[in-house]
């Protein structure tokens, strides 16, 4: 069974959040991973650019009943009509969840993750949660490029 990881981000991403998140995407499909995510735009779309560009497979877990504004790269696309419920999904189905960015819907996905405590949560860029002394919280493994952040995963040999 292919290794699945759950990337998140936002829908109004930043153009360095888009290049992170291509190439997230193509090195785990170089990685061979199977790559979950909410298949819209944004920080989703390139993600699954990313994974398209390497011949990989990228599965779109959509908000909506249907496949309206769904991003072209996508490999499967699974239309839910949950709304902002599909965030569980998204992040149960993943062996890890990569956070690329930051945004009201992120934040919910990475405290889903946490919440479950069974994956690692590796944030790339973004914002910081922080608990009630300042500190940052616990758990949240902080990356500073795409390729630390694969490898955050600890779900393959450590890569250049």
């Amino acid at each position: 069974m292919a290794i699945q990881v759950a990337v998140c981000g936002p829908r109004d991403a930043a153009e360095g959040e888009r290049r992170d998140a291509f190439e997230v995407g193509r090195l785990l499909a170089e990685r061979g991973a199977v790559v979950i995510c909410g298949g819209y735009g944004g920080v989703m779309a390139a993600v699954a650019g990313g994974v398209h560009s390497a011949g990989g497979t990228v599965v779109g877990i959509l908000s909506g009943a249907d496949r309206t504004g769904a991003c072209d790269d996508l490999s499967i696309v699974i239309p839910t009509g949950l709304g902002e419920a599909r965030n569980a999904v998204i992040t149960k189905s993943g062996d890890a969840v990569i956070a690329v960015g930051g945004s009201w819907g992120t934040l919910s996905e990475v405290a889903l993750a946490m919440r479950g405590g069974r994956v690692p949560v590796v944030q790339l860029g973004g914002w910081r949660i922080l608990d009630a002394d300042g500190e940052p919280v616990p758990g949240i493994r902080h990356a500073a490029t795409p390729a630390e952040a694969v490898n955050l995963t600890g779900l393959w040999p450590v890569r250049p």
